[in-house]
């Protein structure tokens, strides 16, 4: 009969194990979530920044450095890439309701994308970042997967690129309902698409939960942003002061 192992001999296998980062970033996701279904869907219980403080409180409890816990991570880092392109299918079932609607969703895209990134260069350059900071804002205004591409092609850090369009899309996804609120913004397709181009994907996450047709309009202008980006931030980078 086999013994049962002590939790103690448990603990050493999963503390060396990158087993136990993806226990820990599924985990804390998990409960993120269901505080977020308990609130009733409050846009301020965000279940990703649930999940980031919790991963952070328990890395610095157990002393594990990024690069370890980022061994385990990475199996769901690589499924951003798949879940941005998945979004291309509930853009298809949407392509009918855009006629009529093409030139003010472009004008939207193009003036929330240079306002993405400017009024980021402009807070960080007054704040007096130095230029590893300031040249991360540039990409940050696209979802996570394509500016840490961008950045890494102009030279900048992808990690730090990275921590900036997360909390951007975290921010993003608490604040928008009031913003637009305010704003007097009722019409769903208007709000989905404000959403998806300033909030990326958690943005987008949080339009499909309110209404099918925000969820749609946000993950368009997601993926519009991106294809923009990727082709136009290189292009206007130099034109960008970032000392």
């Amino acid at each position: 009969m086999n013994k049962r192992l002590p939790i103690q001999e448990i603990w050493v296998y999963l503390s060396g194990s990158p087993l136990l980062a993806l226990i820990l970033t599924l985990a804390a996701y998990q409960i993120g979530y269901a505080l977020y279904m308990r609130s009733q869907r409050n846009p301020l219980v965000n279940p990703v920044a649930i999940a980031v403080l919790l991963v952070a409180v328990c890395l610095e409890a157990l002393d594990m450095p990024y690069a370890k816990y980022f061994e385990g991570a990475q199996f769901v880092h690589f499924l951003l890439g798949t879940a941005t392109v998945s979004l291309a299918i509930p853009i298809y079932r949407g392509l009918n309701g855009l006629r009529g609607r093409v030139f003010p969703l472009l004008l939207a895209l193009v003036a929330g994308g240079l306002t993405s990134i400017l009024s980021a260069v402009g807070i960080a350059h007054w704040l007096g970042a130095d230029h590893a900071i300031v040249g991360a804002m540039v990409s940050k205004s696209v979802t996570a997967p394509i500016a840490m591409g961008i950045a890494e092609r102009l030279g900048y850090s992808p990690t730090l690129t990275a921590v900036f369009a997360v909390i951007t899309g975290i921010l993003g996804a608490m604040l928008a309902s009031f913003v637009l609120d305010g704003l007097g913004l009722k019409v769903w397709w208007q709000r989905g698409f404000a959403i998806g181009v300033a909030a990326h994907g958690l943005g987008t996450s949080r339009a499909f939960s309110v209404h099918p047709e925000a969820g749609t309009y946000a993950s368009l202008a997601m993926g519009l942003h991106g294809i923009l980006g990727a082709v136009a931030i290189p292009l206007l980078a130099g034109y960008i002061p970032t000392f």
